[in-house]
């Protein structure tokens, strides 16, 4: 989510002044509530010039508030998705205190400009992927806060955990910092508390807190006018419905978010929406439409996605190509996957690329990959991407023809997709169940049951508009083979076509 806002030069000492303060020019106060009111309602690129025109104005005379201005200003470059604004304004000159060259160069020990210096060096560290200098330099802020601090401090806190991959961090003092927005009653801080901490409980899997704390932001922000924040929540929101297994929704809440994303410059809140819904096409079988969608927002080139977040969609691109028979093009982005992987700030992202290299490893070396993939996700948190894996290994034990350790594998499937509220991949591991021979107490009604539960699948499958093709990806098998299994299907029920079936299927009790 975006980094900062306004409140963040709050936590950074103004440097003292050392002679008469210059007065502040009215046109940079403007400046500066024209930056805040345009980064949560207006083009994000124009909200970045007006609060770097802002913090020139305030350098001098309120070095407090031009600090805020200028960490504002980063955050709306984030907004937007333009890495080399926001490489620019974290690129510190020469300290007018200590002498520090510009560029990456810190403060000597006691300047009194060496926190603030840190601070931005930290953030820039990020965007060059160098975690380990940005935890070094950011991780100690988390560590200062005390039981008073106020909802801003908070909230800074818990940005630095999320740039961080610190999500437990983050979760805790975003929580905090609403709890102080709340009791200080300053509802217009609130939405863009709730948007984050929305993000990070979604980064963290826990689904169903993240669609109540955006759906509760979504009504407060409605009503201040925050469209960007809308749009921000409303993006976090349609990722966690797209788990659920609805489309239609989906869809409609990403349209929702383009038509502020587009013309507010939004990036990444279009990056989140296109996200969720190539995540809703590979969960309901579209494997190819979400190949499709994803491309090119992951893959390197004038097109890819927001600079800071287009990794996190490469698993879901991974298991789309490697459905839909384009394997080869998952491969380059497993590479470039392990590098994030390896920077360790994501969590699940070591889990998810040993799924990611078993999805597209042999077979002789497929099954240890998902066995590591498993015992990674024991260390983090993240259930939907745990049941996920063994959603993954369960299908594949299945094709290998090892029904009785598929079932143990879809079982746990099942249930870690129930807890997260995902039934589209519910009802996806329940077919893979009863394809590996598990039998419910019921069983099949009526008609159903003189056909094998691969058969009950691809029958539903094509009775609800599925194509040959679509089966096959969606059941990694041939479309050969799905149309033998259809010609049983109709010998069997006694139809003559797809229509037929659809219409014999819709009296069926499922």
């Amino acid at each position: 989510m975006r980094v900062n806002d306004e409140s963040h030069g709050a936590s950074s000492a103004p440097v003292p002044a050392t002679g008469p303060v210059p007065a502040i020019a009215p046109a940079s106060r403007r400046a500066l509530a024209d930056g805040y009111a345009l980064l949560r309602d207006g083009p994000v690129a124009d909200a970045c010039s007006a609060l770097l025109r802002a913090a020139a104005g305030l350098r001098e005379a309120d070095p407090f508030s031009a600090r805020g201005a200028w960490i504002a200003a980063a955050s709306a470059a984030w907004a937007a998705g333009d890495r080399e604004s926001y490489r620019r304004i974290l690129m510190p000159g020469p300290c007018s205190v200590c002498g520090a060259d510009s560029g990456r160069a810190l403060c000597a020990e006691g300047c009194p400009d060496a926190d603030w210096r840190a601070r931005c060096i930290g953030m820039g560290a990020v965007v060059e992927a160098d975690f380990r200098r940005a935890a070094a330099l950011l991780g100690p802020r988390l560590h200062r806060l005390t039981p008073r601090a106020q909802a801003h401090e908070f909230r800074d806190a818990g940005s630095v955990a999320l740039l961080l991959g610190r999500l437990p961090t983050a979760r805790r003092y975003l929580s905090l910092a609403l709890a102080s927005a709340r009791s200080a009653r300053v509802p217009a801080a609130v939405p863009d508390i709730l948007a984050h901490l929305a993000y990070a409980e979604l980064r963290e899997g826990r689904h169903h807190q993240a669609r109540a704390h955006a759906e509760e932001g979504l009504l407060l922000a409605r009503q201040l006018g925050q469209r960007n924040v809308v749009a921000d929540l409303s993006a976090v929101r349609a990722l966690v419905v797209s788990i659920a297994g609805d489309l239609v929704a989906v869809r409609k809440q990403a349209e929702e978010v383009m038509a502020v994303a587009q013309s507010h410059g939004l990036a990444q809140a279009a990056f989140l929406a296109e996200w969720a819904q190539a995540r809703a096409e590979l969960g309901s079988g579209k494997v190819e439409r979400a190949a499709t969608r994803l491309a090119p927002l992951v893959q390197p080139g004038a097109r890819q996605g927001h600079f800071g977040l287009w990794f996190l969609a490469v698993p879901c691109f991974v298991e789309a190509c490697v459905l839909s028979d384009r394997a080869v093009d998952a491969t380059e982005m497993i590479d470039l996957f392990a590098v994030w992987a390896e920077l360790g700030a994501d969590p699940q992202a070591p889990a998810q690329l040993e799924r990611c290299r078993a999805l597209v490893a042999p077979p002789e070396r497929s099954e240890e990959l998902y066995r590591a993939a498993l015992a990674r996700h024991e260390r983090a948190p993240g259930p939907f991407e745990h049941a996920r894996t063994h959603l993954a290994f369960g299908m594949w034990l299945r094709r290998r023809r090892r029904p009785i350790e598929a079932r143990a594998q879809l079982r746990d499937a099942l249930l870690g997709f129930e807890r997260c509220g995902a039934a589209m991949w519910g009802k996806r591991a329940g077919a893979e169940l009863r394809a590996a021979g598990e039998v419910s107490g019921a069983g099949e009604a009526g008609l159903l049951s003189s056909l094998t539960p691969q058969q009950v699948r691809i029958a539903r499958d094509v009775a609800s508009g599925a194509t040959n093709k679509e089966i096959a990806a969606e059941l990694s098998i041939s479309i050969r083979t799905v149309e033998y299994h259809l010609r049983n299907v109709f010998a069997q029920l006694g139809v003559r076509s797809r229509t037929g079936l659809a219409h014999l299927l819709a009296n069926v009790d499922h």
